[in-house]
């Protein structure tokens, strides 16, 4: 008898653990008219509200790379929305279509930030969310827009850049007082299209605004140092290192213990 009731606790933990696993769906929103389409995924194992992290894309737009980053996060227990900043099926070839798209973004901080907080929005009101505990994450462009948010005074505990776009556009940096986020940046130490000047101008904004920031720098790395796609030829600007992928990830999962910690 003990023997068939183990039996069917094995069965029914089997079920159980058959149907759970990670959830996606396209998620289908609107900034100023313009739908944009985001992908969101969870873990179904995890119950009840949870701390939800925002993806923000690199200049070629919501892609697979961001998606994989997103069920990375959500295996670990996270709710996640990887937004969608240029709009539904807006996905430019790099670099000279990408380049232009970005631009467009970049050189318009309230369009830029609008889409940013479209999102974050969208990730709010996501039922599993746990409102108190948000994050954002960024590559590339999706870096600069990381720390848009936190210049925004956006509602989130923190947020981080990875080898992203460092600097602000007059009128729209830091403000003290206004930034409750604290900021981790993670950055190649030989990034040419963020150098050592810009690193400066964000440390020093940063400290005037009063923010609790980080900056980690990664010898040896240049741009985009977490994608494999990049190539592994740094003379480029731009290239894949395995070392820098891996430390950055510790340091934003150590970071999000930090500021999700009650």
């Amino acid at each position: 008898m003990k023997s068939r009731l183990f039996f069917l606790m094995l069965a029914v933990a089997s079920l159980v653990a058959a149907d759970a696993g990670l959830v996606e769906r396209a998620v289908i929103y609107e900034q100023a008219g313009v739908v944009l389409e985001g992908f969101h995924v969870f873990d179904d194992a995890v119950a009840g509200t949870r701390p939800a992290v925002l993806v923000i894309h690199q200049w070629t737009g919501l892609s697979d790379y961001e998606k994989q980053r997103s069920r990375q996060l959500a295996a670990l227990g996270y709710n996640v929305l990887a937004a969608d900043i240029y709009g539904k099926g807006v996905r430019p070839q790099a670099p000279a279509e990408a380049g232009k798209e970005a631009a467009k973004f970049k050189g318009d901080r309230a369009l830029y930030r609008a889409r940013l907080l479209a999102g974050l929005e969208e990730l709010r009101k996501d039922p599993q969310t746990d409102t108190t505990k948000i994050a954002a994450i960024g590559y590339c462009f999706g870096g600069t827009g990381a720390l848009e948010l936190a210049r925004a005074g956006a509602p989130v505990c923190g947020v981080v850049s990875f080898h992203g776009g460092l600097d602000a556009v007059e009128g729209f940096a830091a403000k003290p007082g206004l930034m409750p986020a604290k900021v981790l940046v993670l950055h190649g130490a030989a990034d040419p299209f963020a150098p050592a000047a810009q690193v400066a101008a964000l440390e020093q904004e940063l400290t005037a605004a009063k923010a609790d920031w980080q900056v980690v720098l990664y010898g040896g790395a240049v741009h985009a140092f977490t994608q494999r796609g990049a190539g592994d030829d740094p003379s480029q600007g731009a290239a894949y290192h395995a070392a820098a992928d891996r430390r950055s990830w510790q340091a934003m999962m150590d970071f999000f213990a930090e500021i999700f910690a009650r």
